[in-house]
């Protein structure tokens, strides 16, 4: 009898990840998945326990890469340019992350990790989105010291929206995350929050 074909689950979730895309998260279903990657039902049960734990994975391994990207343009911004150009670097991650993976970085602007930790995922990769979580956190602190020497709530909100809330909403409205206009608004923008700076603590 011959073995059951081996599950490469990188190359499985590259088929999530581009039905996700493609159709939205709703039309991620273990049917769907199964379907377009000519696996059976069971062969992806036998990873993932529920269609949640499988969004949660993929989604995982995507924003694992994204910040990886993005703190790279941080360290390199922060060789020779000023608080402000790191700020701006980390903002515009994402136009530079889609040049080569547009599908990731949609993927990326348009979920939010709470969304996928809140039904039944093993606590393992509950702890990946949450270290991630964690990770975005310490570098707006990071950043917002940078910036203004201090970190207090307003300080760290401005940096988040800079670096998080517009490119997301700019860059979702596009539907083009290399746009370069859409890239063109996001670092004015910033520029312009970052110069007017923090209110007073």
């Amino acid at each position: 009898m011959a073995r059951p074909r081996e599950l490469d689950l990188d190359v499985l979730l590259d088929h999530v990840r581009a039905i996700w895309v493609a159709d939205g998260i709703g039309a991620v279903t273990i049917r769907a998945v199964s379907a377009r990657a000519g696996v059976s039902n069971g062969a992806i049960y036998h990873h993932f326990e529920s269609r949640n734990h499988l969004l949660a994975r993929a989604f995982a391994r995507e924003i694992a890469a994204y910040l990886t990207v993005q703190r790279q343009r941080v360290v390199a911004a922060a060789r020779t340019g000023s608080a402000e150009d790191v700020v701006v670097a980390a903002a515009l991650t994402p136009a530079a992350y889609a040049e080569t993976t547009a599908d990731s970085a949609l993927v990326l602007l348009a979920t939010r990790a709470s969304e996928l930790a809140s039904g039944p995922v093993p606590d393992s990769v509950v702890e990946e989105l949450m270290a991630h979580r964690a990770a975005v956190a310490a570098l707006v602190t990071e950043l917002t010291e940078r910036l203004w020497g201090r970190a207090d709530d307003a300080a760290t909100r401005l940096v988040r929206y800079c670096i998080d809330d517009i490119p997301v909403r700019l860059l979702i409205t596009s539907r083009r995350p290399s746009d370069p206009l859409a890239a063109y608004a996001v670092e004015h923008a910033v520029r312009g929050i970052l110069q007017a700076g923090p209110p007073a603590a």
